[in-house]
C-alpha cells in the first residue's frame, strides 16, 4: 500500500556538540510532503535548511524526532540500510552537478543503477538512455561533461536523479551556477516533471525561483516560520519564452 506522504517528519531536532557547547541547528521541525508536491525550502545562511535537507536525504540522522520516508521509518536505520534507502527512494540534484569528468552523459546517468541491489533495474543502459531522453538530451548521450553547457550538465544530473524512479527528488540550489535564462529553463523542466507526478523538494535562496514551486517552506534559526501555498505561481515556460522574445535581434 502506497504511503500517503513521501515525507513525514515530526519534531526533528539536530544538536551539534562542540566541546561543552551545544549548537541547535533544528528546533522541533515538522514537515509533511505529499506525493506530487513541488516545494521550495527557503532560509538565510544558518537557518537550518542544509541540515534539514541532509536529514531528509538520509545523509545524516536527527538528534531526536521521527522521520518516515515513503512509509519507511529511517531515523534508526544502520549506515548500510540508510544508503540502500537513499539509493532507492531519493534522487539528488546539486548546484555543482557532481558529474564524473571524462565520462559520457549516459554513463553518468547509469551510475545509481549500478549501486542498486534490489534487482529491479537490470536493463541499466536502456533506463539511462530513457532518462536522458526525458530531459531532452537523447542526442547528447555520448558527450562528456566538458562538452556540455552548464544547463545541459544540470539536465544530465536531473536525468541521473530520475533514473531509479525515486519517491522524491531533492535539489540543493539547482540553479545556483546558472544564468537567469538557463535557470528558468531548468525550472521549466522541474515543472514539467512535477506535472507528470514527480515529487520535488528544492532548496533555494532565490525568491523568484521559489515562485515556480507550488508551496514555500521557510526556515529561520532552525524553525519553520512559514509554510504557504504559492499564489500567482510563475510559469517557467512562459518566462523563458518572454526572455527570448525580449532579446535584441542577433543575440542568442
Amino acid at each position: 500500500m502506497k504511503a500517503e506522504h513521501v515525507i513525514e517528519a515530526r519534531d526533528l531536532t539536530k544538536v551539534y556538540r562542540m566541546g561543552r557547547n551545544e549548537v541547535w541547528a533544528l528546533h522541533g521541525v515538522n514537515l509533511e510532503v505529499k506525493h506530487g508536491e513541488m516545494i521550495a525550502i527557503m532560509g538565510a545562511s544558518g537557518s537550518g535548511k542544509s541540515t534539514l535537507m541532509n536529514i531528509l536525504g538520509c545523509l545524516d540522522r536527527p538528534t531526536s524526532g521521527s522521520y518516515l520516508l515513503d512509509g519507511i521509518r529511517v531515523e534508526s536505520l544502520s549506515r548500510n540500510e540508510l544508503a540502500d534507502v537513499r539509493n532507492r527512494k531519493i534522487g539528488f540534484v546539486f548546484q555543482t552537478y557532481n558529474l564524473l569528468a571524462r565520462t559520457s552523459a549516459l554513463d553518468n546517468v547509469e551510475i545509481p543503477l549500478l549501486y542498486d541491489r534490489s534487482g529491479q533495474h537490470l536493463a541499466t543502459h536502456r533506463l539511462a538512455a530513457e532518462a536522458l531522453a526525458r530531459v531532452g538530451l537523447a542526442d547528447r548521450a555520448e558527450h562528456e561533461p566538458g562538452e556540455l553547457s552548464g544547463g545541459q550538465q544540470q539536465r544530465v544530473a536531473i536525468a541521473r536523479a530520475l533514473v531509479t524512479r525515486p519517491a522524491i527528488i531533492l535539489a540543493d540550489e539547482p540553479t545556483g551556477n546558472l544564468d537567469t535564462h538557463t535557470s528558468i529553463e531548468v525550472m521549466a523542466l522541474f515543472q514539467a516533471l512535477n506535472d507528470e507526478g514527480v515529487t520535488l523538494l528544492i532548496v533555494t535562496h532565490e525568491h523568484d525561483i521559489a515562485r515556480y514551486a507550488r508551496r514555500i517552506v521557510e526556515l529561520r534559526d532552525g524553525r519553520v516560520v512559514r509554510d504557504v501555498a504559492v499564489e500567482d505561481r510563475r510559469d517557467a515556460v512562459a518566462d523563458a519564452r518572454r526572455i527570448t522574445d525580449e532579446q535584441p535581434a542577433g543575440v542568442s
